[in-house]
């Protein structure tokens, strides 16, 4: 019975020996080892052998990105103006022997570093460049962290400012400011419409105008070359030109009417022409032949005598 009992304590001593030699390290994570109190070294990701009850394995250190988000601090601009402003922070353990004894919380004082940069950075600007300037003072927390955490092991790899909240007072007015330059390009969009329209409006009846000219024109030339390529004699321009005088007249606010020079002119050339009518007429001839006949005989033609 002894000997069973013997033999159960040494089966656990085996036991608890083995576990106390043999560590596993998840992936991503670290864990320092103390020799006696002292940093021996530093165990990788996987199976480990450690010296029990001299050796001991410090918690383990997560050697992924980590994302920390602080609580809004109050920050003074230039122009004495109070903002409220929560950042986001992405950082990575990269030396774990430096993570765990040179610093005691180095999330602690990357949040403290955070806040007192922040508030020199912002300190440094005025309300209107710290709303546009989100991309100077992120590089600018960024480079100030990374130099400074450098020696706890941890690399900066970006900071990024999730809000600014002025006070409502001013924000009040920022919103007064944009609706008012709002209404002022939509007033300047609808004068430029509207100048727009009155422009197109106008060359459209200009070149409205300019094809109308352009119609009366090859008209005026259709029959100027009409007239010509007819070779019409001076009586028959007369005749026509009595004809339209009558029209000329017909207008509703014609009660003063003059009458041309070249109405005499045109009475001479009429009279000549019926004139020569008369001798024919008398003879019994029709007014249609007689002008014909006039009309060979302005041609230099004889005209033709049939005996009766």
């Amino acid at each position: 019975m002894a000997e069973l009992i013997f033999g159960a304590i040494v089966a656990l001593l085996a036991v608890v020996l083995v576990l106390r030699t043999v560590r596993i390290v998840p992936q991503a994570r670290a864990s320092n080892v103390e020799r006696l109190g002292r940093y021996l070294r530093t165990l990788e990701p996987g199976l480990n052998l450690v010296i029990p009850f001299i050796d001991r394995p410090r918690q383990l250190i997560d050697l992924r990105e980590q994302v920390v988000s602080f609580e809004p601090r109050s920050v003074i601009t230039e122009d004495n103006l109070v903002v409220h402003i929560d950042t986001v922070l992405y950082f990575q353990v990269t030396d774990p022997r430096a993570a765990a004894y040179e610093i005691a919380n180095y999330i602690q004082a990357i949040e403290q570093l955070t806040v007192t940069t922040l508030r020199n950075v912002i300190g440094s600007l005025d309300l209107e460049k710290v709303l546009t300037s989100r991309e100077h003072i992120n590089s600018t927390l960024r480079g100030v962290l990374d130099e400074a955490s450098g020696k706890w092991g941890i690399r900066v790899n970006r900071v990024e400012l999730k809000g600014i909240e002025p006070p409502p007072s001013i924000k009040e007015s920022m919103e007064k400011q944009m609706r008012a330059e709002r209404e002022k390009r939509a007033a300047i969009l609808a004068a430029e419409g509207q100048r727009q329209s009155k422009i197109l409006t106008a060359e459209g009846e200009r070149q409205a105008a300019i094809l109308r000219a352009e119609g009366q024109a090859k008209a005026i030339d259709t029959v100027f070359d009409a007239i010509h390529r007819n070779d019409p004699d001076p009586k028959l321009l007369a005749y026509q030109y009595l004809q339209m005088l009558p029209e000329l007249a017909k207008g509703p606010g014609n009660t003063f009417w003059v009458i041309p020079s070249e109405v005499t002119t045109a009475l001479q050339n009429v009279t000549k022409a019926f004139n020569g009518l008369a001798p024919d007429l008398a003879n019994g001839q029709t007014p249609e032949a007689a002008t014909g006949r006039t009309a060979e005989a302005a041609n230099g033609k004889a005209p033709e005598i049939t005996p009766d």
